[in-house]
């Protein structure tokens, strides 16, 4: 049943987020100006070719100074706490920003302030590289190396993003057997541009136990009985679906059969500065729109937190959490 229950108070993790794609909008237009530069409307895009062009003009904005990049990380933390996440684990990859130094010292750079911000306000932090699929399987190879080296002491997933229907998964298979070796947790996107065939690859070839996105699974009722059967998470984003066209109609959105099939998911914001939506906010729109349950709203959480990268002693005192926020 649904109450009112406040969802802020709900302990919850965010596994899918970007870490540039998480900037506020007040942001991009502040380090626009200090640019000189024009801030596109970060919401104005039509098409995910028009989406990305938003993403790469951010992404200029962030390359431009050192302390544009450790401004974005503190308010990522900042803004994780303010919706009621314990945990937060954007994506990013360092090598973009060799004008600020090595990659080591760029990741150490983003790991101490980001730690330091969780410290000062509650929230653990921890990051999952990420490759993008157009870089191609060897630089994904060379990247998925160099996160083996920060397994568990900072970096603790490994993904893939980009344009799924345009890049094909198998060639990454290297890639991910180095990271899954290392002990990292393999999450990569698959299931938002293609279809089921992607979500299957992503399991039975990366090794996959969270998904990002993953939701076009429900298309075929085999691959929701495999995800179902082998526990993986799929990193739900309900507003960047209906924004990107996905699902035009939340209505049509598939979660609530995902959760009745058995399918362990979570909600991520994905890109707050493009949709316009934080983690909170997807927890209210699965509330208000998918007409979610109390109980279902806590399952949700309680999947993000037990399949997060998270320390264990947060995990169980997130978990404690949830109960009490049920039990109130």
């Amino acid at each position: 049943m649904t109450s009112g229950r406040d969802l802020r108070t709900l302990p919850k993790a965010e596994l899918h987020l970007h870490t540039v794609g998480a900037m506020r909008p007040a942001t991009m237009s502040e380090l626009a100006a200090q640019a000189g530069m024009n801030a596109p409307d970060p919401r104005g895009f039509t098409s995910f070719a028009e989406f990305e062009d938003v993403f790469r003009a951010a992404f200029r904005l962030v390359q431009l100074r050192p302390e544009n990049l450790l401004r974005l990380v503190r308010e990522i933390v900042a803004d994780a706490a303010a919706d009621g996440a314990v945990w937060v684990q954007p994506q990013f990859d360092p090598h973009p920003f060799a004008e600020f130094g090595s990659p080591e010292e760029v990741l150490e750079m983003v790991l101490a302030a980001a730690r330091a911000e969780g410290d000062r306000l509650g929230v653990g932090f921890g990051l999952t590289i990420a490759a993008a699929r157009q870089g191609g399987p060897d630089a994904a190879a060379g990247l998925a190396r160099f996160a083996a080296r920060y397994a568990g002491n900072g970096v603790h997933a490994f993904g893939l993003s980009g344009d799924e229907a345009a890049f094909a998964s198998e060639p990454f298979a290297e890639a991910f057997a180095i990271a899954r070796e290392a002990g990292l947790t393999a999450a990569p996107h698959a299931g938002e541009l293609a279809g089921p065939r992607s979500v299957q690859t992503a399991v039975e070839v990366l090794g996959a136990t969270r998904i990002a996105h993953g939701v076009r699974a429900s298309e075929d009722q085999a691959v929701v009985d495999m995800l179902a059967v082998r526990g993986v998470t799929l990193d739900v984003c309900l507003s960047s679906n209906r924004l990107l066209g996905v699902y035009p109609e939340l209505a049509q959105h598939p979660l609530p059969g995902l959760l009745q099939a058995g399918v362990r998911c979570s909600l991520g914001a994905d890109d707050p500065l493009l949709f316009g939506t934080g983690l909170l906010d997807e927890y209210e729109v699965a509330r208000t729109e998918l007409r979610l349950a109390d109980d279902q709203l806590a399952g949700l959480a309680r999947t993000s937190i037990e399949t997060s990268d998270a320390p264990a002693a947060l995990i169980q005192a997130a978990a404690a959490g949830i109960g009490r926020w049920l039990a109130a």
